[in-house]
Parts: C-alpha cells; sequence; structure tokens
C-alpha cells in the first residue's frame, strides 16, 4: 500500500476537512475520510505495484517491493487492490457523500490509467500531470464535508498541483540511476539538470504564491502567512543549495524539506481554522 505515501495524502486531507468545516469536523465523517481515503490511496498504489512489478525489479529502490520479490504474485496483489479500493468507495458512499465517492474513484482511475499506465513511461512531464491523483485528497476532504467544491479547496488543490513536481523530481535527480534502469523518462533522466532546476524553480514559486492565497480565501489568521513565508524561505534555501550543488545529497535533502514544508503548512491551516 505504500503507507508512507498514504500518510503524507492523508495529511492533507486533514487540514481540508478542517477547512470545509470552518472549524471542528465532525469526528465520524474525518474517521470515515481518512480511513476511507488510506484504502483508496493504498489500492491504487497496490495497482501501480502490480503493473510496474518487473520496472521495480529493475530499480534498487524498489527492488524489496512484495510484488517484486515474489513473496506476493501479482494475482494477489491485483485481488487486494481491488478489494480495498472497493472498501474505500462504499466507506465514502455509506459515510460521506457522494461527490467525495466520485472523486475518489476518478482519483483511483486517474493514477492506474493516466499516472501508471498513460504517462509515467511515456512522458518527462509525467509527474506534472500523473500529480493531479495526489492532489484529489484535498478535493475530497471538502466534498466529503459540504458535497461541493469551493474556491479555497481548488486553490488548496493548486497547492498540491505545482508542490509536487518539485518534490519528485528531486527524489528523482537522487535515484536517476534507478530510473534509467528502468526505462522511465523522469525529467532528471531525459534533461539538463539545470533546465530541471529552472522548472524546480517555476513550480515552487507557483505553490509559494498559491499557498498564502489559500489563507486568504479561507480568511484565515494574518500570521499563518507569516510563518509560511518562513517555511517558504526554508525550502528555498534548499533548493538555492541544490541550484549551486546539484548532488545527490542536496537533492535528498530538498526532498524531505518539502516533506517538511507540507506537514506543517498543513497544520498550521489546522491551527488557523480553530484559532480564527
Amino acid at each position: 500500500m505504500k503507507l508512507r505515501v498514504v500518510e503524507l495524502l492523508l495529511v492533507t486531507t486533514l487540514p481540508a476537512l478542517f477547512l470545509a468545516s470552518d472549524g471542528m469536523p465532525d469526528i465520524g465523517v474525518t474517521f470515515w475520510s481518512l480511513f476511507g481515503g488510506a484504502l483508496a490511496a493504498g489500492g491504487a498504489n497496490a495497482f501501480n505495484m502490480v503493473i510496474e512489478a518487473k520496472s521495480d525489479q529493475l530499480m534498487k529502490r524498489t527492488s524489496q517491493r512484495p510484488i517484486a520479490t515474489g513473496v506476493i504474485s501479482r494475482n494477489s496483489g491485483l485481488v487486494f487492490a481491488a478489494i480495498i479500493s472497493l472498501l474505500s468507495l462504499i466507506i465514502f458512499y455509506i459515510f460521506t457523500t457522494p461527490l467525495a465517492t466520485l472523486l475518489t474513484a476518478l482519483a483511483i482511475i486517474f493514477y492506474v490509467f493516466g499516472y501508471t499506465i498513460a504517462l509515467k513511461k511515456h512522458t518527462s512531464q509525467n509527474i506534472v500531470w500523473g500529480g493531479i491523483a495526489g492532489c484529489m485528497p484535498v478535493l475530497i476532504g471538502q466534498a466529503a464535508v459540504t458535497n461541493s467544491l469551493t474556491l479555497t479547496s481548488w486553490l488548496f488543490f493548486l497547492l498540491i498541483f505545482f508542490w509536487t513536481p518539485p518534490h519528485f523530481w528531486a527524489l528523482a535527480v537522487r535515484y536517476k540511476e534507478d530510473y534509467q534502469a528502468a526505462g522511465i523518462p523522469m525529467l532528471p533522466v531525459v534533461a539538463p539538470i539545470k533546465s530541471v532546476i529552472n522548472q524546480m524553480w517555476f513550480h515552487s514559486l507557483a505553490m509559494a504564491v498559491v499557498s498564502l492565497l489559500v489563507i486568504s480565501s479561507a480568511n484565515l489568521p494574518i500570521w499563518l502567512s507569516v510563518i509560511t513565508l518562513l517555511l517558504i524561505v526554508g525550502w528555498k534555501r534548499q533548493l538555492i543549495k541544490l541550484t549551486k550543488q546539484p548532488t545527490e545529497v542536496n537533492a535528498g535533502k530538498l526532498f524531505q524539506a518539502s516533506i517538511i514544508f507540507l506537514s506543517i503548512y498543513s497544520f498550521l491551516l489546522v491551527i488557523g481554522v480553530l484559532l480564527k
């Protein structure tokens, strides 16, 4: 299920629930949204492992995944993925709203067929558009509470959209040889490092702007914008280091910095809603 990836998706779902509720969300809706979201993301990830079993065998970073090693068969993995994906949709339909259920289904379908099958091995912009699947939890969180979407939820969606490419490109810089071995045209594999870093700057600057727009749209306290700017400065300092010295070590630190930014920012949104 790639639970470390699932965890980060849930980190962004939680503030979406608070923003949608304009305060403390219903405990039941929160629990079922997070549980259903974990199953949906885990199911999509399991489908991904089934489809990419051969590619995973060629990459050191993924070679020990259970289907790649044969610990779990592809058929068993497929059944597992299908069952927990279906269960997630049932949970969303019973305990949340029809729109949240629909968005969850679209997220699973897009990650499996859009990103994994159609984009990942065929374009260097795979993670730019494929990353849309990872943006969906913030819309699902909003829809689970209100059965509708708002400007704030779409801005939060855009924030994740712009955050995703530099986050994954940093990982791809660090594991460039792995992606080359598997024949996956991640941008750092097929483009000069200067071009990769330039695109990282574009997306991260766009993300910075949108992160402030989310706060403004939700009418959250101004001090959140100040702290967010400090977080952005911390991330940009690491991006500057990578720009000056494009090493695997600096790429790894930028990857971690992006996770820290999104985690703290999500926590701040929750606090901001409660102190509003």
